[in-house]
């Protein structure tokens, strides 16, 4: 089994680790503090192709697959977690209209995303009173003539104030998944407004906020995919939304052990550096070794979408183990940074915080496990 990346792969990598290294870890403390949105940061990546990492060049993409996102994503993360997520965001929306959208919805909507014309995309499926179980939502679009009118609220929307597309999952038919479709709706559009963002634990710098729609009417033409289909769709974003979390996480984990390990170095108790300590040490060791399992995890389901077969378990299966490790990560570099890890001076206490919601969003951990077992028992 070869696990070296591609000629390609490994350039899509080198773009986002320079500009993650020069341009966005340096602000990620910034926008930590003062909740900045990374506006800045996604024209820059828009610019090297990173909105539309596995969209096709004909759109605007990098056409690089499914492994190079991965890999690009884990650069990012590393270095601003809080960019990387509404970085993942927009390459997923872009990359649903690309897999189940017309030709004119592609022409339309993907170069808008992929150029950083559309600021970011915004996925809108979970509500209120239905996170996990997503085919219980109630947002309802009613087809009247040539339009769609969409009424409803969506809850912890990323980019939801900021997007220019979003996709919107709303019920046009009876209960059940069977009654779900998606429509790609344009950002600032009448009826469709987004409320106060959400004072969040960590991910400071990407902005979470609920959406309403009230008589939000949009062309039939925006139907994506066939009516009744969405749920499919969704199920489908999610796979691929879960590469994304992983790789997330990798990032996380990444950035744990560098400053961890360096932090061990410097830091000198009982007359040596603490390095040296049998804890530390192994603390360190388990980390790296939990590092190195989730990247191995992440770039399997990643491959496996690259070849075009079924990957629903293993991204489940990376995206757990990796957000589960990143957390413990976190939790251990704190620990070994000792009471300066709980102040904002290390970026370990961010680390901490932005890693905490990667077991819920994108399918909570407890998901994951179930998607795993109905696919060993299936």
């Amino acid at each position: 089994m070869d696990f070296a990346l591609t000629e390609e792969q490994r350039a899509v990598r080198d773009v986002a680790r320079r500009i993650a290294r020069e341009r966005i870890a340096p602000r990620a403390r910034d926008l930590d503090r003062s909740h900045t949105y990374p506006s800045e940061a996604l024209r820059e990546l828009a610019e090297l192709g990173l909105l539309g990492v596995n969209v096709p060049e004909a759109y605007g993409g990098s056409g690089a697959g499914a492994v190079a996102y991965a890999a690009a994503i884990m650069e990012i993360a590393e270095a601003c977690c809080a960019t990387s997520v509404v970085t993942a965001v927009t390459n997923m929306v872009a990359e649903q209209i690309v897999a189940w959208g017309t030709e004119a919805q592609r022409k339309a909507w993907v170069p808008r995303l992929t150029s950083g014309a559309a600021v970011a995309g915004a996925f809108a499926l979970s509500e209120p009173q239905c996170g996990s179980d997503a085919a219980a939502l109630s947002t309802t679009a009613v087809r009247r003539g040539d339009r769609w009118v969409i009424d409803g609220a969506k809850q912890w929307i990323t980019s939801g104030d900021h997007a220019g597309v979003v996709l919107v999952w709303a019920r046009t038919g009876g209960p059940g998944p069977k009654g779900v479709s998606c429509f790609v709706v344009e950002g600032g559009a009448k009826g469709m407004a987004a409320g106060k963002p959400e004072h969040k634990m960590g991910l400071n710098g990407s902005s979470t906020v609920p959406l309403v729609f009230d008589g939000c009417e949009v062309p039939a033409d925006r139907l994506l995919g066939e009516e009744g289909g969405g749920f499919r769709i969704a199920m489908s974003a999610l796979d691929g939304g879960r590469i994304g979390i992983g790789a997330q996480a990798v990032g996380v984990l990444r950035a744990c052990l560098a400053a961890s390990r360096r932090y061990a170095r410097d830091r000198k108790a009982f007359g040596k550096p603490i390095a040296e300590q049998e804890a530390i040490r192994w603390k360190l060791a388990d980390m790296a070794t939990e590092l190195a399992a989730a990247e191995l995890l992440v770039f399997r389901a990643a491959s496996l979408k690259d070849l075009g077969q079924p990957f629903s378990r293993e991204a489940s299966m990376a995206k757990l183990f990796a957000s589960e490790a990143a957390n413990r990560a976190t939790s251990q570099a704190v620990q070994i940074h000792g009471g300066y890890g709980y102040l904002d001076e290390f970026p370990v206490e961010r680390y901490f915080r932005d890693a905490r919601v990667q077991t819920l969003y994108e399918g909570t951990s407890e998901i994951q496990r179930t998607v795993i077992a109905r696919q060993i028992l299936r």
